[in-house]
């Protein structure tokens, strides 16, 4: 599998583990991933991905590390925002968007962020190290 496989398949059980903040996936969290992803060219992989997770009741924190490593991995991309906006919507279709739901998103985002500033500051050590 390359690095964008890998990607796609991290988001479907990222938006997995955003639907399962709230105890469990809802049928109005399900059709929001299916039409916030639309005509997404990899639709079927994120769903397929998320539908997996859902079937195999694995540990949500084993999950999200798996994840965070594969986006790691990856490195920075411009999906990584398409992907926050997916699962804005998917905490939101249920209830509205629960406090742990955001906090579950903005863990992600800063998670993913610290790794990243480490790799530049690995790769570009400021004078004063």
């Amino acid at each position: 599998m390359d690095n964008k496989t890998y990607l796609y398949d991290a988001f479907g059980e990222l938006i997995y583990l955003i639907a399962m903040t709230d105890g469990g996936v809802q049928a109005e969290e399900r059709a929001a991933l299916e039409r916030i992803l639309g005509n997404h060219s990899w639709a079927k992989e994120i769903i397929w991905s998320f539908d997996y997770e859902a079937s195999k009741n694995n540990n949500l924190e084993d999950v999200y590390k798996k994840v965070i490593s594969a986006c790691h991995h990856n490195g920075p991309d411009p999906e990584f925002k398409f992907m926050v906006e997916v699962m804005e919507a998917v905490a939101a279709a249920s209830k509205g968007k629960e406090a742990a739901e955001e906090e579950q998103i903005n863990g992600f985002v800063k998670d993913l962020t610290e790794r990243f500033k480490r790799d530049i500051e690995k790769l570009y050590p400021s004078e004063e190290d």
